[in-house]
C-alpha cells in the first residue's frame, strides 16, 4: 500500500532530481557512428548517477567503458523470492534542438491559460495546439525557457527511477525483489543498446520513456534507417547542357516518388511509414 507520505516523498524526489538532471547537457551526435557514447558530455550525467547510486547504498554499481550505468537494489526481507526486474532509461537528449544551458521553469497550479516562454516571446503552448494540456489543469507544468529542449525525454524517466529506488529504501515496509537499474547512452540516435550488457539484464525489463501517467506499453516501435548517396557530374552551369548531372535534383525526384500516404503525417497506430529525415548536398 502506497501511503500519502510515500507519495509525497516520491513526488518531491522526482521533481528535485528532474530539475537537476535537465541542466546537464547530454545531447547525442547522429554524425558519430563509431563511438559509444557518441558525445563525451553524456558521461557527465552518468557519473552523477553513479555517485548517487553509491550514496543510496545500491550494490554492484558499475559504469561501463561505453557509458552504461548499472546498479542493483537487493530484495528486502518482505520481498525475497519475488521476481527480479530491471528499470531502464536513457541519458542522452535529442540532437534536433539545442540542449545546452537548459533553464527549467515551473508553472505551479496550471490554470489552462496559454504558456509563454521568457527567452522566446513568439513561442507559445496552448490547449488549441496541445489538447492534452487540459488534463493537467491544477498540476505543476515544467517547461524550458524557449531556446532549448527541456530534455524531459528522457531525464524524466531517469528522475522517476532514481526517486522510486529512494522510496523503496526509505520505506522498507514496501516489499520488493531484486531491482536492477540501467541507464544507457545514444538512444535518440538509434544506438541505445549497441554496447549494453545483455547477460546482466533479467528476463523482465521496463523502460521509462514517455507516455501518460500510468500508461504501460507491452510492445516496442521498430524502424530501419537507409542512407541514399547520389553522385552527380559537376560542370560549369554556363556550358552544362547534356553534361551536368545534378545530384540534388535526382534526390528531389527520389523523395517526391515516395508514397505520400505512407508518411508519418498520414499514418497512425500499427500503420508503417516512410520518413525522410533530411537531404544534404554540396
Amino acid at each position: 500500500m502506497i501511503t500519502d507520505d510515500m507519495r509525497q516523498f516520491m513526488m518531491k524526489q522526482v521533481r528535485e532530481n528532474f530539475l537537476r538532471y535537465v541542466k546537464v547537457w547530454t545531447t547525442s551526435d547522429p554524425e558519430n557512428e563509431t563511438d559509444t557514447p557518441s558525445t563525451e558530455r553524456q558521461w557527465d550525467l552518468a557519473r552523477i548517477l553513479e555517485k548517487e547510486a553509491h550514496d543510496l547504498g545500491l550494490q554492484d554499481v558499475r559504469l561501463s567503458d561505453h557509458c552504461y550505468m548499472y546498479a542493483i537494489l537487493p530484495a528486502n526481507e518482505a520481498g525475497k523470492g519475488a521476481p527480479n526486474f530491471c528499470l531502464l532509461a536513457h541519458l542522452d537528449a535529442s540532437p534536433d534542438q539545442p540542449g545546452e544551458n537548459v533553464k527549467p521553469r515551473r508553472i505551479e497550479n496550471y490554470d489552462g491559460s496559454v504558456i509563454t516562454y521568457p527567452d522566446d516571446p513568439e513561442l507559445t503552448l496552448s490547449e488549441k495546439d496541445s489538447p492534452e494540456l487540459k488534463e493537467f489543469v491544477g498540476d505543476t507544468i515544467i517547461t524550458a525557457s524557449g531556446k532549448t529542449l527541456l530534455s524531459a525525454d528522457d531525464k524524466a524517466g531517469v528522475a522517476e527511477i532514481m526517486a522510486g529506488i529512494a522510496t523503496f529504501i526509505k520505506y522498507p515496509e514496501l516489499p520488493h525483489g531484486d531491482i536492477k537499474i540501467c541507464f544507457t547512452p545514444d538512444e535518440e540516435i538509434g544506438r541505445g543498446t549497441v554496447k549494453i550488457d545483455e547477460d546482466w539484464l533479467p528476463k523482465f525489463c521496463y523502460t521509462f520513456d514517455g507516455g501518460y501517467p500510468g500508461e504501460l506499453e507491452d510492445e516496442n516501435f521498430d524502424a530501419w534507417g537507409v542512407t541514399v548517396n547520389v553522385k552527380g557530374v559537376g560542370v560549369h552551369p554556363g556550358y552544362a547542357k547534356n553534361k551536368m548531372v545534378n545530384a540534388v535534383a535526382i534526390v528531389s525526384r527520389y523523395v517526391a516518388a515516395l508514397p505520400e500516404w505512407e508518411t508519418p503525417e498520414h499514418t497512425e497506430l500499427r500503420e508503417g511509414f516512410i520518413h525522410c529525415l533530411g537531404v544534404k548536398g554540396d
